[in-house]
């Protein structure tokens, strides 16, 4: 495994970590602490020392269970510090701008601290609110309190769109940015990681295998369970549709994949060569695929091992991002 340094955090951390969601039972299985504690101890043997979860992944579930696992290790993988980010704020109803108040978020965060057995959050990051919130400076300023008072670390916030990061990082009190950025969604390089780098912000990429699509192991004879998002939520009619699939489109993503696969010959699994893409670019610290079997995080490890995509690799994928993808997602999120 190799590490990178997450921004103004100080953190040092796998550059493939772990996204706990499917552990926390979204993906159409209902949440078992036997599975979570398989996959998270499968995710620390192999290096991994960075987990990303939130309050709201089975209610608090998810949470539990990541800091129950670290705690069992002495919090350490490989003799490195683990490190455990969440989130706050999705659980507001409705989800909304007007919503976002200081009082609640200070109560989500003391809830986390709860419920995860932990004196101090390493990280919180606002959950992808409303953009409207990105300019209410008073919630920035929370968090500010939040430190001082030793109840975090550090903050940092997970967006939906490109315009809300860079906002978000003018803040200087924010030191991480967690953004959708894979093979399909390839808008984050543009502008927002330059300016990432200049604020000295870690960037954390969510969905780098776009749902699964970039495993190259979906087919149109594929079916999911009725409470999986890939069922429920391809036109967004539960949460951001960019979350399911990157926000393309199933079938346009299935084309694409078989257009990548001419660039990896031989690759019978296309994930770790994805996730490799996403590290070629120095501003990413981390990418936090998810699982929800053990046997996935050896795939997504594997990929620290791989060498570099060459020149023809890279431009070949741009390639085909230009002809599928771009002009229906480019300017979206």
């Amino acid at each position: 495994m190799n590490y990178r340094r997450l921004g103004k955090t100080g953190f040092e951390v796998s550059e493939v970590s772990l996204g706990a969601w499917q552990v926390g039972g979204r993906w159409g299985t209902p949440f078992s602490d036997e599975q979570a504690d398989r996959i998270i101890n499968a995710a620390l043997d192999a290096g991994v020392n960075f987990i990303d979860t939130a309050d709201v992944y089975s209610s608090g579930q998810s949470e539990a269970a990541v800091a129950r696992v670290v705690r069992a290790r002495s919090g350490l993988s490989h003799g490195r510090p683990v490190h455990i980010a969440t989130k706050c704020g999705r659980k507001l109803s409705p989800h909304v701008a007007q919503s976002y108040t200081p009082e609640a978020l200070q109560g989500f965060v003391e809830a986390s601290l709860r419920n995860m057995r932990v004196e101090t959050l390493d990280l919180v990051q606002l959950h992808c609110p409303p953009t409207d919130v990105y300019y209410k400076p008073e919630i920035f300023a929370l968090f500010d309190r939040l430190k001082d008072e030793g109840k975090i670390l550090n903050l940092g916030v997970s967006v939906e769109k490109v315009e809300e990061a860079i906002k978000a990082i003018q803040y200087p009190n924010v030191a991480t940015v967690q953004i959708i950025f894979n093979m399909f969604r390839q808008r984050p390089s543009e502008l927002l990681f330059e300016l990432a780098q200049r604020n000295d912000v870690g960037v954390i990429t969510r969905v780098p295998l776009a749902s699964g699509l970039l495993t190259g192991k979906l087919s149109p004879d594929t079916t999911f369970e009725p409470d999986d998002h890939r069922t429920f939520n391809r036109d967004g009619s539960a949460f951001d549709r960019g979350e399911t699939f990157a926000g393309v489109d199933y079938e346009t993503g299935l084309a694409a994949v078989e257009a990548l696969k001419r660039l990896f010959p031989g690759a019978a699994n296309l994930a770790p060569w994805a996730l490799r893409w996403i590290l070629m670019f120095n501003a990413v610290s981390c990418a936090i695929p998810g699982a929800s079997r053990v046997e996935h995080i050896a795939s997504n490890v594997s990929a620290s091992e791989l060498p570099a995509l060459t020149n023809e690799q890279m431009a070949g994928v741009s390639d085909v991002y230009e002809q599928y993808i771009k002009g229906r997602v480019h300017q979206v999120w």
